[in-house]
């Protein structure tokens, strides 16, 4: 008898029959109200890296290397500037000291003879590889040649990379990809009637080849072998452990593209695509040819030089987490050749990542900030490499879009704006005024710039994430490069464990409102009760069923 007395008094009311719940309601009146149980503590943000690394080389400040004048980084994290003057002067014409700091090969950016006389070199000879990030080995847990577009994010991708010595990874005890080994790969600058060659070493375990998309160059080369990069049309792709050099000598100036043409809807996708610069020709005009990880030009052309106060390249690009994993999945290039070409359907395919030069917020802030003082003119030099297009917009500014796909618009067609669209593939060159006058620029502050489709400011759909940067005057960053921002705390932002979903979004300023609810004790002490009352009552009937 106490025992079905217990189960009764410990049935949970929330459980009754909503007739019984009214009657009980007319005989004693409703039930008092009960809170719900308290959120739980807001301690459960994990290890963070570090908002701004410490610039224990020096590299963000203004610095003359081999006769190269490179410009200050007032980002946290900044270009390494002896590869900076390496791609300027060449690999072949620095200093042994400059060469081994930079990390490149003798032969990565050979620059020749000054063919027109105006003081820069015009032959110009690009080697490239091809390595994988984020892919798996038998040996190692976790991914292989490690690199992270936000706390805890490593998808698989592929990159070119520029011809590098020594090993991939940092050191023989790390796994982290050394720095010049990244998303995306280096933007190229050349110069308008240059003879360049651009030589493809092809260090991976797939064939690949070098588009170079909007470029002038011819369809075969001088030899009369194929030179546009088309399996499908031109010539053969690269086998791995082969070469094959293009060549372009390009006629008009402009922001172009460059990326593989092997299975595209699977290469491209996967990292092997970048911006390919072509200058305008002008006197003593050395060029940084390469911009590893884009951001910044440290080292911008002569027609830059006069026209705009600061140069940044801004390189867009969403990720395929499903495609990517694949390279994980074996540890033979047959296996993964498959699942990547035959049983990957892009057709039904999702992009879950959404990067800015590589990096997802809240890593974009330490590295991918356009920076630009009161009354200076910016140029930002934008490609979208993403399968999907993006509405480009700036807070606090309006922009001009000056040329499209390396062509120039007519001044007519020229007004200010504050969202762009671009679509797959598409360049725009596009110049900012931080003079306040109200139009082109409301005054200096932290301004957001990002695509305005909702997920492109997501990382795997928690936001914020994706694609967000920041147009900041230098007033409002601190000494250490990172920005003075007055809203919410950036700390859970570099956790992993905000990125694998396990941290309320408003907890650091509303723990005990938004936090994640604790357990109901009262409701679990009923539950306890009623099982062993009911338990109880289950050993009663066997027993008397035995008995009989």
């Amino acid at each position: 008898m106490a025992a079905v007395l217990g189960a009764l008094l410990a049935f949970p009311p929330a459980w009754y029959p909503d007739g019984l719940r009214l009657t009980l309601t007319r005989w004693f009146g409703a039930a008092g109200y009960r809170p719900p149980p308290p959120s739980l503590p807001a301690d459960r943000l994990g290890p963070s890296t570090p908002a701004c690394p410490e610039d224990l080389d020096g590299r963000r400040a203004a610095a003359v290397i081999d006769g190269v004048e490179i410009a200050a980084a007032p980002t946290c994290v900044a270009d390494d500037p002896y590869l900076v003057a390496a791609a300027v002067r060449g690999t072949n014409n620095v200093s042994a000291d400059t060469l081994a700091r930079s990390g490149l090969t003798r032969d990565a950016v050979e620059k020749g003879r000054d063919l027109d006389g105006d003081g820069d070199p015009d032959e110009i000879h690009i080697r490239l590889e091809v390595a994988e990030l984020n892919g798996g080995s038998p040996l190692v847990d976790g991914p292989v040649t490690r690199y992270d577009i936000a706390p805890g994010v490593r998808p698989g991708m592929w990159v070119f990379a520029p011809k590098l010595v020594g090993m991939a990874v940092e050191n023989f005890e790390s796994n982290v990809a050394r720095e010049a080994l990244r998303l995306p790969s280096p933007a190229l600058r050349i110069e308008q009637g240059d003879t360049v060659r651009i030589t493809l070493e092809n260090s991976h375990y797939m064939p690949h080849t070098l588009h170079l998309h909007g470029a002038d160059h011819g369809f075969v080369d001088a030899g009369g072998e194929g030179n546009d990069g088309v399996p499908l049309t031109s010539e053969l792709p690269v086998m791995p452990g082969f070469s094959r050099t293009y060549e372009l000598t390009p006629r008009h100036a402009g922001t172009m593209f460059y990326h593989c043409h092997v299975q595209p809807h699977v290469h491209v996708q996967m990292g092997l695509q970048v911006l390919f610069v072509i200058e305008e020709n002008r006197p003593h005009n050395w060029l940084q040819t390469l911009n590893v990880g884009a951001g910044l030009v440290r080292a911008p052309s002569v027609a830059s030089r006069e026209a705009f106060d600061v140069e940044y390249d801004l390189h867009y690009l969403d990720l395929d987490r499903e495609l990517g994993e694949r390279i994980r999945w074996y540890n033979d290039a047959r296996l993964i050749t498959r699942a990547m070409h035959r049983e990957y359907d892009v057709t039904d395919a999702n992009v879950d990542y959404f990067t800015l030069n590589g990096r997802s917020f809240p890593y974009t802030f330490r590295e991918s900030l356009v920076v630009a003082g009161p009354d200076q003119r910016v140029k930002l030099r934008v490609v979208n490499g993403g399968s999907k297009g993006i509405a480009l917009h700036t807070h606090g500014h309006k922009f001009t879009v000056t040329d499209l796909d390396g062509v120039p618009r007519p001044p007519a067609a020229r007004a200010p704006q504050d969202v762009l669209w671009l679509p797959t593939a598409q360049r725009a060159d596009l110049a900012i005024s931080t003079r306040d006058d109200g139009l082109g620029s409301y005054g200096p502050g932290i301004w957001l710039f990002h695509d305005h489709q909702n997920r492109g400011v997501t990382t795997d759909g928690i936001g914020p994430g994706g694609n967000i940067s920041a147009i900041v005057d230098p007033q409002y960053l601190g000494e250490d490069g990172c920005p003075r921002t007055r809203g919410v705390s950036f700390e859970p932002y570099f956790t992993e464990a905000y990125y694998r979903r396990e941290v309320p979004v408003w907890q650091s300023y509303a723990p005990g409102l938004f936090g994640d609810p604790g357990s109901d004790r009262w409701l679990l002490a009923r539950l306890a009760v009623l099982a062993l009352c009911l338990g109880t009552l289950a050993a009663l009937g066997i027993g008397a069923w035995r008995r009989r």
